[in-house]
């Protein structure tokens, strides 16, 4: 313990150093040094992927799920992806230094509050190798260092990916210590992590349920988070049956696997003809878990439990249940839902807006697919994580949600009575 406690606390100084020189980076600076990472990482695609291969060997044969394969794979289209995803961050406008609002007082004093950044940021991740350059992207963009640390599923496509980031960003005039990777798969790394209080300034967890309880419950230094993505689409009496088909579908089925994903499907009783719906779903193969309203509509539906309401399936299974209603569907949502992402499909606006209005949810959808909840579909270029938090930032956090502000005041010699 005493040897990772002594490797974080070194990473974190040194990350500290590496963050005073981005806080005062001019943004075609940070943002040209993000496009010779990018750079560095189509160049590295060949290591990249021979890493990756070794990880997914490894990983398929240690047993891992299917969706965490999923998130782990990488290939020519997704290493493009990264790449292209660090040179979206290179184009987003740089809040640092945006002025909020301004106030002239009476007694001439100015007052302005200034976007500035974090300092120093903390990643704890699993499976998925993409975070290294999506997160140590934004971090770095908005003028924090970065120190990440991937779980030992990916320990060799992190380590390729973030071999060819670093290289890439201190060709480009940034700090080499601005983006670490913590070497060591030890699992008393992250609790290192998590109480550097003073060393580290915010930590993100992002990976399954275990990970981020875990974080959430020892941390000493502040968390963004999500635990669960307990989300809904709720097909309302008034929808569109097409619509309603195909977005259901794609909510639950275009990608089983991540955060987005639709977990309970919630039908008006009014609605005219749930079948449709449900046997495309079940055609595509997810098996579908409902109450005994729900299976009397598709024979090869089978009975839900009470633990399948408040299940993150991450998998291609599917919770079904009929409602009176939107008060209705709204009520279950309330009481199952984990304030991440909740639809609504109508064609019915008054319906639509009150949904809209009440669910307290980060991510509230009319008529589109619970999918889109990504930092990219909502053009904030590549994405730290989704917080389903109420204090600071909320939904998909990118540049913006990883700086924080301070008061500048300007006088001309007042002195308070």
């Amino acid at each position: 313990m005493t040897d990772v406690s002594t490797l974080i606390a070194d990473m974190a100084a040194r990350a500290r150093i590496a963050a005073t020189s981005l806080a005062a980076m001019p943004t075609p600076a940070k943002a040209a040094a993000l496009r010779a990472a990018a750079a560095a990482i189509r160049a590295d695609s060949g290591a990249i992927q021979a890493a990756n291969d070794e990880d997914m060997a490894a990983a398929e044969a240690n047993g891992l799920s299917g969706a965490l394969l999923d998130r782990l794979k990488l290939d020519a289209r997704r290493i493009e992806g990264m790449a292209a995803g660090v040179e979206a961050v290179a184009g987003l406008a740089d809040p640092v230094g945006n002025v909020i609002d301004r106030v002239d007082r009476p007694n001439g004093l100015v007052l302005t509050r200034v976007r500035v950044p974090i300092g120093v940021i903390g990643i704890i991740y699993e499976s998925r190798p993409n975070v290294t350059a999506d997160a140590g992207a934004l971090c770095a963009m908005a003028g924090n260092a970065a120190i990440l640390r991937g779980g030992s599923e990916a320990i060799r496509s992190n380590r390729a990916i973030h071999a060819a980031l670093a290289r890439g960003l201190e060709e480009g005039g940034m700090p080499a210590d601005a983006v670490q990777l913590v070497p060591v798969t030890d699992r008393a790394a992250v609790g290192a992590m998590l109480t550097a209080e003073g060393a580290i300034d915010m930590v993100v967890p992002r990976g399954g349920k275990g990970l981020v309880a875990r974080v959430q419950a020892e941390a000493r230094v502040p968390v963004l988070a999500h635990l669960d993505g307990i989300n809904h689409t709720y097909i309302d009496g008034a929808a569109e049956p097409g619509m309603a088909r195909a977005l259901a579908l794609n909510a639950k089925m275009r990608r089983t696997g991540i955060c987005g994903a639709t977990e309970t499907l919630l039908i008006d009783r009014a609605f005219a003809d749930p079948r449709p719906i449900l046997a495309a779903l079940a055609d595509a193969g997810c098996e579908l878990r409902g109450d005994s309203d729900a299976r009397a509509l598709e024979p090869r539906m089978i009975a839900a439990n009470v633990e399948d309401w408040d299940t993150e399936y991450l998998d291609s299974i599917l919770s079904v249940k009929l409602v009176d209603g939107v008060d209705a569907a709204m009520a279950h949502i309330a009481a199952h839902g984990s304030h991440h992402t909740d639809a609504i499909v109508t064609a019915d606006e008054a319906v639509a807006e009150r949904f809209l209005a009440q669910v307290d949810s980060a991510i509230v959808v009319w008529n589109a697919s619970t999918q889109f909840a990504d930092g990219g579909e909502f053009g904030l270029g590549a994405e730290i994580g989704i917080s389903t938090g109420r204090l600071h930032a909320r939904g998909p956090v990118a540049l913006e949600g990883l700086t924080t502000y301070k008061w500048v005041v300007r006088g001309t010699g007042q002195a308070r009575p």
